[in-house]
């Protein structure tokens, strides 16, 4: 828990130029130095730039790509900031990249995974209390970041169950709605993509307590992660995640299918 502003880049920044700097030294380029520690060149760019907070396994790997000193260990363990990233968020964050399956549903916004750059840049402008230039900045990085693992992650299965009236409200003007239903609509093409919409109107309803998301790991075992005003809350209890995976399901069969959620899509999109 804690506030919703983004934190500080020092810390990142300073192991991202110790990375790049022992790289260099060890005279491999970023896509050379991806391959050694088995990440994406542009992974290995957004740590060196202090954009990505570094997982556990990226720094072992690096570690011993650049002599296994064990400076790079000892290093990480004083990263504690991430930029862009709300405090409360980050270990979720951190989860979120490696899972193999995520559910959300959302009745209040577009989720960070699907919003596009104008989307997310209405929202951060009109965050009270506002926020700087920088910090605006740094939140669109760091979103723009989490949006990779939709095409990055192709065996990993994304459900979104978006409420109709998210849509509707036209957050950001006109052009910005025709554009964000585009983006998403793009994104249902990926093969582990399913987006569905829950209508307007809708007589029985599992979700009615708010938004939620559900990840399983690489060990098969389930999280879910609930988001207020000022915080969000990680659940691990399996009794606790079993009340909202079964919620999850009651809602996949009470929203619109994919095909009809595609078309009320496309007939949103025409009507703007």
């Amino acid at each position: 828990m804690g506030g919703g502003e983004p934190e500080s880049s020092d810390s990142l920044r300073t192991f991202g130029a110790m990375v790049q700097g022992l790289r260099e030294h060890a005279g491999l380029s970023r896509e050379e130095f991806g391959e050694l520690v088995r990440f994406s060149k542009h992974t290995v760019a957004s740590v060196e730039l202090g954009r990505r907070m570094p997982d556990a396994t990226f720094v072992d790997r690096a570690d011993e790509a650049l002599g296994n000193t064990g400076a790079l260990r000892k290093a990480a363990g004083r990263l504690g900031r991430q930029p862009g990233l709300a405090a409360w968020f980050r270990q979720w964050a951190r989860m979120e990249a490696t899972a193999i399956t995520l559910y959300t549903y959302e009745c209040r916004l577009i989720p960070g995974l699907l919003q596009t750059e104008a989307y997310a840049r209405t929202l951060f402008t009109n965050q009270l209390p506002p926020l700087d230039d920088e910090q605006i900045e740094a939140q669109w990085v760091a979103r723009a970041e989490r949006q990779r693992l939709l095409r990055e992650r192709p065996n990993t299965a994304f459900s979104f169950i978006l409420e109709e009236q998210v849509f509707l409200r036209r957050t950001g003007g006109v052009d910005v709605t025709r554009e964000l239903i585009d983006h998403v609509l793009e994104a249902a093409e990926l093969r582990n993509v399913e987006v569905q919409i829950m209508p307007l109107v809708r007589e029985a309803h599992a979700g009615l307590d708010g938004p939620m998301r559900l990840l399983e790991t690489p060990e098969n075992t389930w999280f879910a992660y609930c988001e207020g005003q000022r915080g969000g809350l990680l659940v691990s209890d399996s009794k606790e995640v079993s009340v909202l995976q079964k919620r999850y399901a009651r809602m996949r069969a009470q929203a619109l299918g994919f095909e009809d959620s595609v078309r009320l899509l496309e007939r949103m999109r025409g009507a703007l």
